[in-house]
């Protein structure tokens, strides 16, 4: 069961969700840059009871405060997780991080050593955030969503175009987080569309950072786990992150893009529960279809 809550922190609130036993091992999951909280449900169900899993809605998403300043950077989403986890007393936790909340998760590991014992990075890494098809197709979505929709079924025909490769259910959970009701009928999105698209689309350069100090500087065993068919993540980053860091092991997980997680659950689930020692002891037996490279 899923508890909920809201820290106060650097003048805005953000909604923090838990699962499993206080007394557990801590995982702290960040999503992605139009992700939620909620969507690592099913990951955390898979870490039971063995963790403590805690999600937080990053700055202008889900419960949390939108920044009527669009402070939407790395630094600023860095400095949050660094205030959320003190606020929470955990003095050393396994880091899982998709997409943007990926490269946040690199560079707070890279900045903290010793609070991070393990570090799980999904599809994210050196260049894709700026150079990879991947980002030119994110761009895109960006500069084209919808702001309203004047019914569901419209939602939902918009959610099934920009992602057709996950189930109908785990495209409907995504709406019911993502979306509220208008006083009018119609839907709208929960996160800053406008802020975040700003300063994804035209952003200041001296705030992207160059992940590949970052990347060099990790001192806890890493793993990095890309789509097979991610347009994101590319092999040859993967690569390269490898020959910067001899702490960093590398696996694909097949028929999977950007979102494993969402893609290959049951996969995704099984190799995070195997990274972090602890038993999936809600998977079925899972055939191990993905490859795995270490240096």
């Amino acid at each position: 069961m899923a508890r909920h809550s809201i820290l106060q922190l650097s003048g805005l609130n953000f909604q923090v969700t838990e699962w499993g036993d206080v007394g557990a091992q801590p995982v702290v999951m960040l999503h992605g840059i139009r992700g939620y909280s909620d969507t690592f449900e099913g990951v955390a169900q898979a870490l039971l009871p063995g963790s403590r899993v805690i999600a937080f809605d990053q700055r202008g998403r889900g419960g949390s405060d939108w920044d009527t300043q669009r402070n939407y950077y790395t630094d600023t989403y860095v400095a949050d997780l660094a205030a959320v986890v003190d606020a929470l007393g955990l003095d050393q936790f396994d880091l899982l991080g998709h997409s943007m909340g990926g490269i946040n998760a690199i560079v707070y590991a890279a900045q903290h050593p010793h609070r991070v014992r393990r570090l799980l990075i999904e599809d994210a890494g050196p260049g894709a955030f700026e150079a990879s098809p991947g980002a030119t197709r994110i761009r895109k979505e960006l500069a084209t969503t919808p702001t309203v929709f004047e019914t569901w079924d419209a939602a939902t025909a918009f959610m099934r175009a920009l992602r057709p490769t996950v189930t109908e259910a785990a495209r409907q959970q995504r709406l019911h987080n993502m979306l509220k009701q208008m006083s009018d009928g119609r839907f709208t999105w929960r996160y800053d569309h406008a802020g975040i698209s700003a300063t994804r689309l035209n952003p200041d350069p001296a705030r992207v950072p160059d992940l590949h100090p970052h990347i060099a500087a990790i001192a806890c065993k890493t793993l990095v786990v890309r789509g097979g068919r991610s347009d994101y993540l590319q092999p040859e980053m993967v690569q390269a992150m490898q020959a910067l860091n001899p702490n960093i092991q590398a696996m694909d997980i097949p028929d999977a893009g950007h979102y494993i997680h969402d893609d290959q659950p049951a996969l995704f689930n099984k190799v995070v529960a195997d990274f972090l020692g602890m038993p999936a002891v809600r998977q079925s037996d899972i055939t191990k279809g993905y490859t795995c490279s270490t240096n």
